[in-house]
């Protein structure tokens, strides 16, 4: 499970597991779609039907306040959207 780092839980996440069967996934940078692939089929035991991947940059933000410039980095990443076979679904919840 060292490729997959952690699962996407928002709003928009949660409506595409919902209606389409799709899961996503922060994973490595150096990680494939048959890396990421087998290693959600072995960490959850379900059936992946397909993988898509998404390289974001970094993003970096300056600021003007009262206490002067303000720098901001946002880290770059790989998010994996993960579609399942027909009737398999993963619980991220069961574990709380």
């Amino acid at each position: 499970m060292s490729i997959l780092i952690k699962p996407i839980i928002t709003e928009k996440a949660t409506d595409q597991s919902e209606l389409s069967n799709c899961f996503s996934f922060v994973v490595k940078k150096g990680a494939n779609k048959i890396e990421v692939k087998e290693a959600v089929e072995s960490a959850y035991g379900v059936t992946v039907k397909g993988v898509r991947t998404m390289n974001y940059p970094v993003k970096r933000t300056t600021k003007y306040t009262k206490k002067g410039l303000v720098a901001s980095v946002k880290g770059a990443y790989k998010k994996a959207i993960v579609q399942l076979a027909e009737g398999e679904n993963i619980d991220f919840y069961s574990n709380i």
